[in-house]
């Protein structure tokens, strides 16, 4: 009997070190494996976040951020000052002024701003005239009017050799050419330059000293 109550030893006490070891470090690579989901957790979550605001700047970029042509228009042309001789031909040393109402609509969600504006008239293929706009600002969808004054020289209308058949009919044929550079700026990121150009072609009745039968024609160059 006293063999069977004899206590058994203890473990020795390196066992029980090494045992204490084993646990710490499989509590430490846990603790490295929860912080690498909650890294790589964050970090999916940071690139979802900015793919989504990548595709929302692409779907704004080309559309309501996307540069839109601004269109140019000549609304009318008026004869502010014309003498004639005789009733049919202008008279020489006095400039026929004529004054246009050109507008420029700009469809933009950004303001366009533009540079000094030039529109020049030919009557048969020759510069008769000319007029310049000081620079301006076209507001975010909003439409900028111009009144141009454009002085015609006479001397050079009766130098043109299809004046005498023109009077006779009691028109004159002209065009004109009107062209606008500017600039677009959306959010200080995008930046495009911007050229309108507009030819139109117009009759000068002698009779009425009116303009008739206007037609014009629009480009734009980006």
């Amino acid at each position: 009997m006293a063999e069977k109550d004899q206590v058994k030893p203890l473990a020795p006490s390196a066992y029980r070190i090494g045992s204490h070891e084993d646990e710490d470090q499989a509590i430490s690579m846990e603790l490295k494996t929860l912080k690498q989901r909650k890294y790589i957790k964050c970090c999916g979550c940071i690139t979802a976040l900015l793919l989504i605001q990548a595709v929302i700047l692409l779907i704004l970029l080309f559309t309501v951020f996307r540069v839109k042509d601004p269109v140019i228009k000549m609304n009318s042309v008026k004869i502010v000052h014309l003498e004639l001789v005789n009733g049919t031909t202008p008279k020489p040393g006095v400039n026929i002024t004529l004054m246009a109402d050109v507008s420029v609509k700009n469809p933009n969600v950004a303001s366009f701003k533009y540079s000094n504006t030039t529109t020049t008239i030919y009557y048969g293929g020759v510069v008769v005239g000319e007029a310049k706009n000081p620079a301006g600002k076209a507001k975010a969808r909003r439409t900028m009017r111009m009144n141009l004054t454009i002085d015609i020289m006479p001397d050079k209308i009766l130098g043109v050799q299809s004046l005498s058949s023109d009077i006779q009919s009691r028109k004159l044929s002209m065009n004109s050419y009107t062209k606008v550079g500017g600039r677009v700026k959306i959010l200080h990121i995008i930046k495009r330059h911007v050229v309108v150009k507009m030819n139109c072609s117009m009759t000068m009745n002698l009779t009425s000293q009116s303009i008739q039968e206007q037609k014009c024609k629009r480009h734009v160059s980006l």
